[in-house]
């Protein structure tokens, strides 16, 4: 079914994009057509060229975990922009080189995280949503609510999460800690509740920051307490009603995890796409919420192809994802449509697409697979990888980046799994 496309997203401060997921796809969300709302970001390559060009990461290696006050943060806020292609992470990589050195390379360790969990995902596919290594830990009875509101971390940063669907990194883990160290929550149930609302929430990145933060990546789960909110967050603890009565004022004391059977992490199965082009001649450009930015190569390929995308009516019916993730698509195929011939579908991407000439750029995830043998595009252009994949382990990041060619940098990032 064609839908008509979005409007641009500066036009009536967004209002118009909000009643057009609310008209069109507000049945297929989370909250409903009737509570449809925008999150912390504006979607769009003309919002992610503005977010890049004002962009200055001096500090970020001394302010990356900042939580409070929201004035002090270092985190860029770029995520949502790289997860959905706007910048590509080569692009990202190139505009902070001239950076003070340690925030340059402290921010590229992050890029390169990310890159490893996209390796990852294209070597595990859905496994990935298994226990890589270990067991999830347990250090008490369940909780009833793994978030409990009565704690004004849990309340702040969940009201976060579920307004911005943007979160730093420190309070990512938090949640994630919270959830299945201490509250013994299931961690695939509270990952998928991070993927229906963050705006930049991928299942490469999502799953593998939850594996390496509760122990199943690495045996060696992030204790979550008392202690990192007063360091990050003093302000919270003084406000809340369980300040005298903290119930995460000790370190949760894991053990060792039993190892389990996990997804195979070796060298080979590994799917990255063509390094060439394949193919060629096609007429419109399929476009996948991997990469909807300009610098797309099938797009870049010619400036007057139009092109086509498909709200893939199946699996936003499974996922219930936020409105808000729907506007921020809905806000980049508005943009993008000040520029080109842009039509916007809803339904079963491969009767939508059938019998078309198509150019695709490859994406890293299972899905993509899964759809391009159905629809079969004409032309394939090579995804934009910061490290091309070749064969190397993955089981876990500081390996892969040995083996994998990546660029030496100065350190691992930090919190991966780490107690403090």
């Amino acid at each position: 079914m064609q839908l008509p496309t979005p409007p641009p997203p500066h036009e009536a401060a967004g209002d118009a994009t909000l009643a057009w997921v609310a008209e069109h796809l507000g049945d297929l969300t989370l909250e409903g057509p009737d509570a449809v709302r925008r999150g912390g970001h504006v979607g769009g390559q003309t919002a992610a060229d503005a977010a890049l060009a004002s962009l200055d990461i001096s500090g970020y290696a001394r302010r990356r975990s900042v939580v409070l006050p929201v004035s002090g943060r270092g985190a860029t806020r770029m995520s949502p922009y790289l997860r959905h292609g706007l910048v590509p992470l080569p692009e990202m990589w190139k505009a902070v080189a001239g950076a003070p050195a340690h925030d340059r390379d402290k921010y590229r360790d992050e890029l390169l995280w990310q890159e490893y969990s996209r390796h990852l995902y294209a070597r595990t596919g859905a496994a990935l949503g298994r226990s890589i290594k270990h067991e999830q830990p347990r250090v008490g009875p369940a909780w009833p609510e793994p978030w409990p509101a009565e704690m004004a971390c849990m309340e702040a940063v969940v009201g976060e999460l579920e307004g911005e669907g943007w979160l730093v990194n420190q309070t990512r883990m938090w949640l994630a800690s919270q959830w299945a160290v201490r509250a013994g929550a299931d961690w695939r149930d509270g990952e998928d509740l991070f993927f229906q609302h963050l705006l930049d929430g991928s299942r490469a990145a999502n799953r593998l920051g939850w594996q390496w933060t509760v122990g199943t990546g690495n045996g060696r789960p992030y204790g979550f307490s008392r202690w990192q909110v007063e360091k990050r967050a003093k302000a919270l603890c003084r406000s809340c009603q369980l300040s005298s009565a903290c119930p995460i004022e000790d370190w949760p004391e894991t053990g060792d995890l039993p190892r389990v059977d996990g997804p195979d992490l070796g060298k080979d199965g590994f799917d990255g796409g063509p390094a060439e082009v394949q193919g060629g001649g096609a007429e419109q450009v399929w476009l996948t919420a991997e990469s909807l930015g300009d610098a797309d190569p099938a797009l870049a390929a010619d400036d007057d192809r139009p092109a086509v995308f498909v709200f893939d009516e199946p699996l936003l019916r499974t996922l219930r994802l936020s409105g808000k993730r729907l506007v921020f698509l809905a806000d980049t195929l508005g943009d993008l449509a000040t520029r080109r011939e842009v039509e916007v579908r809803r339904g079963v991407v491969a009767q939508e697409l059938a019998g078309r000439s198509l150019a695709v750029t490859h994406a890293p995830v299972p899905g993509f697979r899964a759809r391009a043998a159905q629809v079969q595009p004409q032309e394939v252009h090579p995804w934009l990888w910061l490290v091309r994949p070749r064969p190397s382990a993955v089981g876990s990041f500081t390996a892969w980046r040995r083996s994998s060619g990546a660029p030496a940098q100065a350190s691992p990032p930090r919190g991966r799994g780490r107690r403090r």
